[in-house]
């Protein structure tokens, strides 16, 4: 799979919501193979300005912005650090952004990365270059601290065998791979139904949390709101249930779709600040049966979008 011929899930979807237009500037949050950046480009004769935390992602971007001279900026860095990155460009608003939330093919399909435990390699799990890795918090974290991370961000129900398990085993000898850490998960919980490999949630569990992704999504989409122009669109696709919920809540509370509380809750009689946005999408958009066959892995995801109202 090559940068030029990977196509990220609801592309179509998510371009075609986005709207791009010629002399307008785009932000791609999550550059990876650079599927949106050039759908976005291909469209109109606009600027994208990419960012991705993972060097591999910017070197493949180099060769892709030789096509758009001028027209693709690319930089490495974090989403949480929109505002930082933009604003040394001079960049104070944006005419619409997208998101495509999660681990990316490359670097799932790369056992050197350590993020599948389908093929064996080093215990990783960093989108990016520096910070820690599995292996570091599957050897030195306490048992009540795998549990934790395990339920919170992998819904795993069964957290806390699976800690003690990790605990009992790094005694004799520590992590080091993708395979060995699959093995002792599979040895305390045994396949459902579902055909989803046991080590699927805890491998979810500790990725978000090597890469402190949640609370990425969430300093990313506070920031990026407040750069968008009116009438700019904002577009994310998320592919479990913890991206999606934030996402939910977020554009629930900036078109003013959020729960007002208890009429009994004096904080319920303040004045409620006027919608910011309108949502695009009622309900989620899913991948059609034609994606799905081509690409299993859009099974999940689901895109949301809204559009700033006029000031």
């Amino acid at each position: 799979m090559s940068a030029y011929s990977h196509i990220p899930v609801l592309r179509a979807e998510a371009v075609a919501l986005l709207a791009p237009r010629a002399g307008a500037r785009y932000l791609d949050a999550t550059f990876g193979g650079g599927g949106y950046a050039r759908a976005i480009l291909d469209m109109a004769d606009c600027t994208v300005y990419a960012i991705d935390r993972d060097p591999a992602a910017i070197a493949r971007g180099i060769d892709i912005a030789g096509f758009y001279p001028g027209r693709l900026k690319l930089f490495e860095g974090r989403i949480s650090q929109i505002s930082n990155i933009l604003g040394t460009e001079g960049v104070a608003a944006l005419d619409g952004a997208v998101f495509d939330l999660g681990v990316s093919s490359y670097q799932i399909d790369d056992a050197a990365r350590g993020f599948s435990f389908r093929q064996n390699g080093p215990l990783d799990m960093r989108m990016g270059a520096t910070g820690i890795t599995a292996a570091m918090l599957v050897n030195t974290a306490s048992e009540s601290k795998l549990a934790d991370i395990l339920y919170e961000f992998g819904e795993e129900k069964a957290s806390r065998r699976i800690a003690k398990a990790i605990i009992e085993r790094r005694r004799l000898e520590r992590f080091e791979t993708t395979a060995d850490l699959a093995g002792v998960i599979r040895s305390v919980v045994r396949p459902d139904k579902s055909g989803i490999d046991p080590a699927t949630r805890s491998f979810q569990a500790l990725r978000i949390a090597v890469n402190d992704e949640l609370g990425d999504i969430e300093a990313a989409l506070t920031q990026v709101v407040q750069m968008l122009a009116p009438g700019a669109r904002l577009v994310v696709v998320s592919f479990q249930s913890l991206e999606d919920r934030i996402v939910k809540r977020f554009f629930a509370s900036a078109s003013g779709r959020a729960s007002q509380g208890s009429r009994h809750d004096p904080a319920s009689l303040r004045t409620a600040q006027a919608p910011q946005f309108k949502l695009l999408t009622s309900r989620p958009v899913s991948a059609s049966a034609a994606e799905l066959r081509a690409n299993p892995r859009s099974r999940s995801a689901k895109l949301r979008a809204m559009e700033r109202l006029a000031a």
